[in-house]
Parts: structure tokens; C-alpha cells; sequence
């Protein structure tokens, strides 16, 4: 399958779920070509922005495994363009 551009954003109610989010990330690095982390601590959440170049396969495995962590919410978007078009 071929690769696509997108972006996937990640929000978090409770900063306590950080090192899991962060762990899991760090798992996909290879297809994550830009992040920004916007913390809010007088809240205690935060949110993530990243931006992707992987398969939507390889991208829906990071979004269902940081979506499954509790306090985290993703959403994720693709363009419909492959990375050779």
C-alpha cells in the first residue's frame, strides 16, 4: 500500500497518560515528520498535533493504539493522494 501525507491530533485530558502517548509515538517515529505539543497545566491536559507520511494501515495502528489509552482522544486525516502521485 502506498504511503499518504496527513495529520493526526491528539488530546489529553489528564497529563498522567504523557508518557504512555509519548511512548507510543516514539514507536512510529520513523513515519512522524513533524510534532508540536501545546501543554495546558493549569488544566492538566495537552494537546498534540503531528504530521505523517505512512501507509493508512500503519497510521490507524498509532491512532487505535494512543486512542486506547485512557484520557487520550485522536483523530487522524489523510490526504487522499498517494506520497508517488
Amino acid at each position: 500500500m502506498e504511503e499518504r501525507i496527513g495529520f493526526v491530533g491528539v488530546v489529553l485530558d489528564d497529563l498522567s497518560a504523557a508518557p504512555k502517548v509519548n511512548a507510543t509515538i516514539s514507536r512510529y517515529q520513523d513515519m512522524v515528520t513533524g510534532r508540536i505539543g501545546i501543554p495546558d497545566h493549569a488544566h492538566d491536559s495537552a494537546v498534540i498535533g503531528l504530521v505523517v507520511c505512512g501507509t493508512p494501515e500503519r497510521v490507524g495502528q498509532m491512532t487505535g493504539q494512543l486512542g486506547n489509552i485512557p484520557g487520550v482522544t485522536v483523530k487522524s486525516a489523510l490526504t487522499g493522494k498517494t506520497r508517488n502521485d
